[in-house]
């Protein structure tokens, strides 16, 4: 198996093609990547800002450049010896627009008969065996129309099928016509709690899809297989596994499917939880190491003025673990409550199936405690038999929330934690969408004690992470997964690695941090002021930043949160307060206390964000760079963080630097970042070209009153030094602080100076806030 020494990720849009991508390879070569990244390519649907939703499993996307671009891609990364990764979504399909998705639109137009009947999950004994779809407007059934000529039933700009039992020019009234569909056009509110096909999270528009059937398999991963046998791709990324009804055994189907292929997978794991070592995987793409990252460079000083202020904020302690119960919760009884119905469903038919004669109690009590069963689960999913644990858990943990359901939690252990039992392989399809939407899209909006800390894969109530703990976790992650990929953004990150930086911040200057905020509260009052808490931090870390940019943040961030307002039912006097809020960021005393703070704590975010970046492109893992993150990058979450990315200016530093420039670290925040770039550059070539210098890990060691600064590591041959908590040490100084280097001269690859012995850090850190040294004899 050929593994990457690093890769980029690119964005493939209707706007930044395939072709283009090909035309970006020389500099990323340049740059020292070795592998290009390419998010999905797959034909989806028409317009898609990120190809998620595909339409059509047989042929790339024309809008993204189509089959013949791809093949020029991956000609001219072959030309520079160049690897190509994929991102793949066998989870489900696109179906907004039905015309355009041909199995859908033949599973609209014939049901049950369907040839892909059995391609998409669904619940055939719901709704009278007719899917429902959940389309029509408030008040808008009217609008529902036959096209008996053109053979359809059209809505606004929808369109759907007619049975083929519906012959053109027939008599039949209309009313009778779409009853005799094998479709339901409904009421958007009955989705939520009616809904009966699989979908990707809470998003009707993503129809999940039966990879584990062999046909359905083939058919869809026809198109990768091809892309193998003609050597136009090396490696994929696999996109929500744990929306498939058995990851492990999809897994091994792509082993052949690829001939062994590198393969990693979008998997979170919660902390202190592991990756099943039997997977055919190289690992995960990296949320579980981003959260460590970031956690050793934040102060826990920090910890307790924090807390104070959004105690203070919230009016009273945030319990982090109660807050996720209670969102997950709230997920299972609306947001996805068709999937805990359809849940209970499954047991009462493995129940009947298997002749039991335990007892779950009526339909309520069943559906209400499936949902506190998934509110206690404590990670995304299990992979029953492995996993088990997680699920004895949550019924310990939901019969102490629910004592009065105790005998329906103890009937129904024994189906949930059987592996064969319908009900168990859905339950674990189901629990890591409650996860995900009450954690990642609801509670991580609703805690600001230090808004860095709550990322994907991330637990916020983790503070700070000490240097000898990342050490013993990158021990182990060299034993056991060397190559899975290590990240710092990614197209799904709430706020981008510089943005998070600066952020880290705050944790050295709490005082500071409340004394502006009250400020700005004061000047922009908002209803929530925890929520102005986050606002206002999420504007710090991206400043400056342009009001519709700041303003489309705002929105998503307090419509998530979904305590004041929601997607489907705004507050406009909330939300009028929360962009008036943003407004006052432009005028004249917002503006100077933003611009105070940011001066003040600019040069620590950029001492953080070159500390991260040479952290992860060095520690143990395959890393990968987001596009355009070699420069300063201080995005927010999507779709802030797919704009278009300038390539000229990456390449104009790129030459300066690849010339013996060695640009200075700016101490202010207009500084662009081509230390970062510099940083990258280094790292990147190093890990391509001498492989040999990343095949082990080890602690180094630093001495000193400033010694808990530093982290270093060795990775066998290569030596990383980052500065840690740069305000604190500002205030200090490293006085007569060393670091004690492997034998033998070191070369910093930044700066050119060499270093040997006991290294002094005010000397090895003059210039830059990190250092990379190899062996001076074999540099």
């Amino acid at each position: 198996m050929r593994v990457p020494a690093s890769t980029y990720r690119l964005q493939i849009t209707a706007d930044f093609t395939l072709a283009d991508a090909a035309s970006t390879l020389p500099y990323l070569h340049d740059l020292g990547v070795d592998w290009v990244y390419l998010s999905p390519i797959l034909r989806a649907e028409p317009g898609s800002p990120h190809g998620y939703d595909v339409v059509d499993h047989t042929t790339v996307d024309p809008e993204r450049g189509g089959t013949e671009a791809l093949a020029s891609l991956s000609e001219e990364a072959r030309r520079l010896g160049m690897g190509v990764l994929v991102d793949v979504v066998p989870n489900h399909m696109g179906v907004a627009t039905p015309r355009e998705n041909a199995w859908w639109w033949d599973l609209l137009t014939h049901g049950r008969d369907s040839s892909y009947a059995d391609a998409f999950d669904v619940d055939w004994e719901a709704n009278a065996g007719r899917l429902l779809l959940p389309v029509v407007g408030d008040d808008d059934a009217g609008s529902i129309r036959v096209d008996r000529d053109a053979g359809v039933v059209r809505y606004h700009d929808h369109v759907f099928p007619l049975a083929e039992s519906a012959e053109p020019g027939e008599k039949t009234e209309p009313d009778g016509l779409l009853g005799r569909q094998h479709y339901d056009l409904v009421s958007w509110r009955r989705g939520d709690a009616e809904l009966n096909y699989r979908r990707f999270f809470s998003i009707t528009t993503l129809a999940g899809i039966r990879v584990e059937e062999p046909g359905v398999l083939e058919e869809s991963h026809a198109e990768i297989r091809r892309w193998f046998a003609a050597g136009l791709v090396d490696g994929l990324r696999i996109d929500h596994p744990d929306g498939l009804r058995d990851p492990a055994s999809y897994l091994v189907d792509l082993v052949g499917l690829t001939g062994g292929a590198y393969v990693v997978v979008e998997k979170i794991l919660e902390p202190g939880e592991a990756l099943e070592r039997d997977w055919a995987t190289a690992g995960t793409t990296g949320y579980d190491v981003l959260g460590l990252v970031d956690r050793v460079l934040v102060d826990p000083a920090g910890e307790g003025p924090l807390t104070s202020l959004e105690t203070r904020l919230r009016g009273e302690p945030l319990d982090w673990h109660d807050l996720v119960h209670d969102r997950k919760r709230a997920v299972a009884d609306t947001t996805l409550h068709a999937e805990v119905r359809r849940l209970a469903g499954e047991v009462r038919a493995s129940i009947a199936s298997t002749g039991s004669t335990g007892s779950t109690g009526e339909s309520a009590a069943l559906v209400d405690a499936l949902a506190e069963v998934l509110a206690c689960f404590p990670v995304y999913r299990s992979y029953l038999p492995a996993g088990r644990e997680h699920l004895d858990t949550a019924l310990a943990e939901a019969a102490r929330h629910r004592p009065d359901l105790a005998a329906t939690f103890a009937a129904l252990a024994p189906i949930l934690g059987d592996p064969h039992s319908g009900a168990a392989q859905r339950f674990q399809q189901t629990s890591g969408a409650v996860m995900a939407k009450g954690v990642e899209d609801c509670a991580f909006y609703r805690t600001s004690r230090l808004t860095s800390l709550s990322e994907v894969g991330g637990d916020p109530s983790t503070f700070a992470v000490a240097v000898d703990q990342f050490h013993a976790a990158m021990t182990a992650r060299q034993e056991s997964w060397p190559h899975a990929m290590t990240a710092t953004t990614t197209h799904d990150t709430k706020r981008s690695e510089d943005t998070r930086a600066r952020i880290a911040a705050l944790a050295e200057v709490p005082d500071r941090w409340a004394e502006t905020l009250d400020r700005l509260l004061g000047l922009a009052p908002i209803p929530d002021p925890s929520f102005g808490n986050l606002l206002w931090q999420g504007i710090v870390g991206a400043w400056p930043a342009t009001p519709d940019r700041l303003h489309a943040y705002a929105e998503k961030a307090m419509r998530e949160a979904g305590d004041h307002t929601t997607w489907t039912d705004p507050d406009p006097s909330y939300e009028d307060a929360v962009h008036a809020a943003v407004d006052t960021a432009y005028d004249d005393e917002a503006r100077a206390l933003l611009d105070g703070l940011v001066e003040q704590i600019a040069a620590a975010g950029h001492s953080n964000g070159l500390a991260a970046k040479l952290v992860a492109l060095t520690m143990p893992g395959v890393p990968d760079v987001y596009q355009g993150t070699e420069l300063w990058d201080r995005s927010l979450v999507d779709p802030d963080n797919r704009r278009p990315v300038d390539y000229a200016v990456r390449r104009e530093v790129l030459a300066r630097v690849r010339g013996g420039e060695r640009p200075a670290l700016s101490p202010h925040a207009d500084d662009h970042g081509s230390a970062k770039l510099l940083v990258t550059q280094a790292a990147l070539t190093l890990r391509r070209d001498q492989p040999h210098r990343f095949t082990t890990y080890g602690p180094v060691a630093a001495a000193g009153p400033a010694a808990d600064h530093v982290l270093a590591f060795d990775r066998g041959g290569a030596v990383t030094v980052a500065t840690r908590l740069p305000i604190g040490l500002a205030a200090r100084g490293w006085g007569k602080t060393v670091l004690s280097l492997p034998d033998g001269a070191w070369a910093d690859l930044l700066t050119g100076r060499e270093h040997c012995g006991e290294a002094r850090l005010d000397a090895l850190l003059g210039d830059y806030p990190v250092a990379l040294l190899v062996r001076e004899e074999e540099a």
